[in-house]
């Protein structure tokens, strides 16, 4: 048994053949054809036969046409084809018309491969149960053949077994039942590798490598079987005992396992289980789930595993074969010359020496392994390379960087043997510009990767990269390498020069620098326009006996409010102090003149420079003692150190972030002597503003502002420097609910005009500002700010802030700022409340029985002088009217007395309903105001209206709403108006509540007046009204309860029956029977009477509301009447009353 029978198999005896015919759909041809078919198949069934091979055959028929007919003659057709050809029902289709869709065709040949697949396991489990009934027989049977010498052997009973349960496996694999096939090569191994076979197979015999073969081949089914049941760990642990067996194998009946032929199998085993694992497929192991191995499976994870017993990823397997190649080299290139030559160079004697001591399993002979000529021979290095490159790729698929790197170096080592540069810096650029090895203290690996890159960016001309690993190479933390000259000007010898002078950009924390430096402000704090020391401190870390580092400039950048300081080299000994490895040199900052003195950009981008001597000597420590002036307040910190080196060859920047360091907080104050700051912070100062000179003094500024006025403000800015002050005014108003009103702002220049903020502020904001430059205010002298603010309309309270930034002509370079903020206050000058009183209206109601009054409506002679004020309709209306009394009761809510010039309503007009009225403004004592009445604050003023509505049409009953505006205008006691000056006016408008007036519910109206009889008694005539709005006819029932408080005169009880749309009145004459007083009054008093109206159908008591002045509601709804005194107490009263206001 050998591979032609797996290749048997596996390629050439099918387990199904499966044939195509067209099935013809013309009537003339189909008996011809199908006679054809039948003969076709019955000729390779008869082949089939005579191979001796058990292939199932199936034929599939094609339908030729589209049209074609499924009836009985057709299934006759088939009927006859198929017993022709004495085919299984199973094994014969018919392929339908091509008109069926792409997805059905898919389908139906997916149902054909599920049948015929029936068929082949069939037939392989034929095949299996033929192979154990031969392994069964209890002896090996005579070869029917007999057996040609040197090319077979005749099988031993174990051999017997060995070659059945092989092929048991094999078949049971083709089944694809994996649990059967893993027990028959699991059998068949251990009985090969028993004492019976390979035990006694002499390892000079070519029988030996043939079982050795054998065994590896079965060991690898095992692993495939394990693979596909899900068992990872059990495969990891078959594939390290098939290597431990077959090496105690090697170790005692072969020539060992120190040899290049075993390390050759050795990477050939691990090849095979990566490409084991990447067949696989296994889902568990896929790089997006980042996982580096699969964990045990449940049935050994009781077990103590070892780590090597759990199935890593395959750049595991990559790299334990690069290994193995690696020592295959070793040895290999261990071997003696004699061992290299080729046979036919070498005496008979030797070549059978050498025979008993090399393996050659799989692998060349040594004079083909290593030549001696040197030509040919095996590339190990392009072995070693595929495989760490295959590993190196699986390892960053899995975010293992550090074994990434690590592989490609030991790739790079292997490009470096066969000189192949170019890949060299390709393969070890990233990682040298993004190694970790560097901070984690991996230097020996650092300075091996730098020192294989340097050597190929230098054969590839890459001057850049050349220059900047030798300037890492300075530092003495990497091993001094012999023989090198440790001089960064000279690193570009011998590299080929580019085309134009490279330009090295390193940037913080991209190599290990072999100098660190440090920033420290002697003091903690500092004040703009002063200045501050600081020290610069830089210390080499270089080699001992490497060439002086001669910096060309030294930049330091700080945070923000420090100008960049740039130090020039400069040979100078004078300022320097030295003493030992300490060098202090004090250096005079400057700042650059500029075209612009007043640009801050310009002075910030010159920065601060001086001159130095920038050499730094191996182990020396150089620091810069500086005075640095502060412009502006706020905090400041050292952030960068840029070193700048040129040379005829190239030009190099490194840039250094300052950080915690153990020098951070050495301050030197001289070479010899140094002190600690005690901070924990050194390298940052807080600056603190300049305090200015310059005020901002309100001039024009209340405390309360009001509403609907125009506001004027003042300030006032003095400048109290000694110098003149170019400045520049922000004017910002800051509010909490936008929008913000807009503001002008103008100063007393002559030139000046009016800066608006209108442009700068939108609804959604919730700021208003003003830029404006206010030129040069000189020494001791003043401007003046006018701002200038529309009315506002609701109270608010804002927060303006002005700021001043200014310089003095002195010293441009330091900004200087002064604020102010002050509260502007705005609130209702007025507070106010209302009541709508009913009125009896002076006309009639138009009636439904009598067509003139509801054509044209009757003029009320009562309000022709008091010039009423219609609102709308174009068309006279001639609906219901009502009469209502507008009383409000208005107070100053002002923090100072205020003059009402006048007050007055709007009423605004609807489509259904017309309006007019009058007014009458009084005071709370009764009297009426005159124009222009002061009112101070928390004091009451009252003001009534009289308001006349009429109905635009008699069929309109729906309620209406009375929609009403209050307006006060007034102005401030400062301000008078009148005549043609109406300056200082200001209107408040002040919403009032809706009142629902026409109402469909009946109202019981009641009004007083006062008639004297000859003995000065005076009798008081009631007149009740009821208005029905109502389209229905109502029944109201009137009542008067006597009294010992008057006498009256009227019925006691009487029926008033009022008409739709109609109103009725009843009048009682009172005569009040005593002269009691109100208390606390002059004179007077109130009568309760007892008046009752019913609503008759629905019994319900009506509420009598009052209408005039002497009548009124108490607290439990019931009506007062006011009887006034007789006539002689109230002359008296008056009388009084101008005592009073005499005094």
């Amino acid at each position: 048994m050998d591979v032609r029978w797996m290749r048997k198999h596996q390629e050439h005896v099918p387990s199904v053949l499966l044939c195509f015919y067209t099935l013809t759909s013309d009537p003339t041809r189909a008996t011809l054809c199908d006679n054809q078919i039948k003969t076709d198949v019955n000729k390779i069934r008869g082949l089939l036969s005579q191979s001796g091979y058990r292939t199932r055959l199936a034929v599939v028929l094609l339908s030729d046409q589209a049209t074609m007919p499924l009836g009985e003659g057709l299934q006759e057709r088939l009927s006859n084809i198929q017993r022709g050809c004495g085919l299984d029902p199973k094994a014969f289709f018919l392929v339908p018309p091509p008109k069926e869709s792409q997805e059905e065709l898919e389908r139906m040949a997916e149902n054909m491969l599920t049948t015929l697949y029936g068929l082949a396991i069939e037939y392989y489990r034929d095949l299996g149960r033929h192979a154990r009934k031969k392994r069964s027989r209890g002896v090996a049977p005579q070869p029917t053949v007999p057996p040609t010498s040197g090319t077979s052997q005749t099988l031993s009973l174990a051999g017997w077994h060995v070659r059945y349960d092989f092929k048991s496996a094999v078949f049971a694999e083709f089944r694809q039942e994996m649990d059967n096939a893993l027990r028959s090569f699991e059998q068949a191994y251990e009985n090969l590798l028993s004492s019976e076979l390979l035990e006694i197979i002499p390892s000079w015999s070519p029988r030996w490598n043939e079982a050795r073969f054998l065994a590896d081949v079965m060991a690898i089914r095992c692993l495939r079987c394990l693979l596909w049941n899900d068992q990872y760990s059990a495969a990891c642990r078959r594939w390290q005992m098939h290597r431990d067996r077959i090496a105690d194998f090697v170790d005692r009946r072969g020539r060992g396992t120190s040899n290049y032929g075993w390390e050759a199998w050795e990477a050939r085993w691990a090849t095979v289980m990566a490409n084991l694992i990447e067949r696989t497929d296994i889902p568990d192991l896929a790089p997006s789930t980042l996982k580096l191995y699969l964990p045990p499976e449940k049935n050994v994870m009781g077990e103590r595993l070892q780590p090597w017993e759990l199935l890593h990823h395959t750049g595991y397997w990559y790299r334990m074969a690069a290994n193995h190649l690696r020592t295959r080299r070793m040895y290999a290139h261990s071997m003696p010359d004699d061992d290299r030559r080729s046979p036919s160079d070498s005496p008979a004697s030797h070549v059978a020496s050498k025979a008993f001591t090399y393996d050659t399993y799989m692998c060349p002979d040594p004079h083909e392994e290593y030549p001696l000529t040197g030509r040919g021979g095996v590339n190990h290095s392009r072995l070693i390379i595929e495989a760490l490159i295959r590993a190196r790729t699986e390892f960053q698929k899995r975010g293992q960087f550090r074994l990434a790197a690590e592989t490609s170096l030991e790739c790079a080592r292997e490009l470096v043997v066969v000189k192949d540069w170019k890949n060299i810096v390709e393969l070890l650029r990233p990682i040298w510009r993004e190694m970790s090895f560097r901070t984690e203290g991996w230097l020996t690996i650092a300075e091996d990767l730098s020192w294989t890159l340097r050597a190929g960016a230098a054969m590839v001309g890459e001057a850049d990269l050349v220059v900047a690993i030798d300037w890492e190479l300075l530092n003495k933390s990497f091993t001094r390498r012999m023989n090198w000259h440790y001089n960064i000007t000279r690193s570009l010898e011998g590299v080929a020069p580019p085309k134009s002078k490279p330009r090295i950009q390193i940037a913080d924390g991209q190599i290990l620098s072999f100098f660190s430096a440090s920033f420290v402000f002697k003091t903690e704090e500092g004040k703009a326009g002063q200045s501050c020391q600081g020290q610069l401190s830089i210390k080499s870390n270089a080699h001992p006996g490497s060439a002086p580092i001669v910096f060309s400039s030294l930049q330091v950048k700080f945070d923000d409010i420090i100008h960049t300081i740039v130090l020039q080299h400069q040979a100078d000994s004078q300022t320097r102090q030295a003493n030992g490895n300490v060098v202090l040199s004090s250096v005079a900052l400057s700042a650059p003149a500029v075209e612009d003195a007043s640009d801050e950009g310009s002075i910030r981008r010159a920065g601060l420079r001086g001159e130095a001597d920038l050499t730094l000597n191996p182990g020396q420590t150089t620091v810069f003692d500086m005075e640095i002036p502060l412009r502006e307040p706020g905090e400041a910190s050292a952030a960068t150190l840029t070193v700048s080196l040129e040379s005829d060859t190239f030009d190099l920047q490194h840039t250094l972030n300052f950080g915690q360091s153990r020098d951070a907080n050495t301050w030197y104050v001289s070479p010899t002597a140094r002190k600690r700051i005690p901070r924990p912070n050194p390298m940052s100062i807080r600056v603190l503003p300049r305090p200015p000179k310059l005020e901002i003094k309100p001039i024009v500024w209340d405390e309360q502002y009001y509403t609907n006025e125009s506001i004027s403000l003042a300030l006032e800015i003095l400048n109290a420097e000694d110098a003149d002050a170019m400045a520049k005014l922000s004017a910002v108003l800051v509010g909490e609910d936008p929008p913000l009103p807009s503001f002008q702002l103008r100063t007393s220049a002559p030139d000046s005009k009016f800066e608006d903020s209108s442009d700068l502020v939108s609804e959604e904001e919730s700021s208003s500002q003003v830029h404006t430059q206010l030129g040069t205010i000189g020494a001791s002298s003043c401007l003046k700010i006018h701002v200038s603010l529309p009315p506002v309309d609701r109270s608010s309270s804002f927060d303006f802030t002005f700021r001043v930034s200014y310089h003095l002509s002195t010293d441009p370079s330091t900004p200087i700022t002064q604020q102010i903020t002050l509260q502007l206050n705005i609130a209702n000058p007025f507070e106010a409340n209302y009541d709508l009183l009913p009125r009896v209206h002076p006309d009639p109601w138009p009636s439904l029985f009598d067509p003139d009054t509801t054509l044209l409506p009757t003029p009320s002679p009562d309000t022709s002088d008091s010039s009423p004020t219609p609102t709308t309709p174009t068309a006279l209306p001639n609906g219901i009217k009502q009469a209502w009394c507008l009383t409000t009761r208005y107070a100053s809510f002002a923090s100072e007395p205020l003059r009402v010039l006048d007050v007055d309503i709007i009423l605004h007009s609807t489509p259904s309903v017309s309006y007019s009225h009058q007014k009458a403004v009084t005071t709370p004592r009764g009297g009426i105001s005159e124009p222009g009445k002061v009112v101070r604050p928390k004091t009451i003023e009252e003001a009534t209206f009289d308001i006349l509505t009429q109905k635009a049409t008699l069929d309109d009953r729906s309620q209406s709403v009375l929609d009403v505006s209050f307006i006060i205008k007034w102005q401030r006691l400062g301000r008078r108006g009148g005549g043609d000056d109406d300056d200082g006016v200001n209107v408040t408008t002040l919403p009032v509540p809706r009142f629902n007036i026409f109402g469909i519910e009946p109202r019981v109206l009641a009004s007083v007046s006062y008639m004297a009889t000859s003995d000065s008694t005076r009798v008081i005539m009631l007149e009740v009204m009821i208005e029905n709005a109502s389209n229905h006819f109502l029944t109201f029932g009137l009542s008067m309860e006597p009294s010992d408080e008057f006498a009256f005169s009227g019925p006691k009880q009487t029926t008033l029956n009022v008409l739709p749309v109609s109103r009725r009145s009843a009048t009682y004459r009172l005569l009040p029977l005593g002269t009691e007083k109100e208390e606390g009054g002059a004179g007077g008093h109130w009568i309760k009477p007892t008046l009752v109206v019913r609503d008759k159908y629905f019994q319900k008591v009506l509420r009598v509301q009052p209408t005039a002045e002497g009548t009124k509601v108490d607290k439990d709804g019931g009506l007062l009447i006011w009887v006034p005194p007789p006539a002689e107490e109230a002359a008296e009263g008056d009388e009084d009353d101008e005592d009073d206001e005499g005094e």
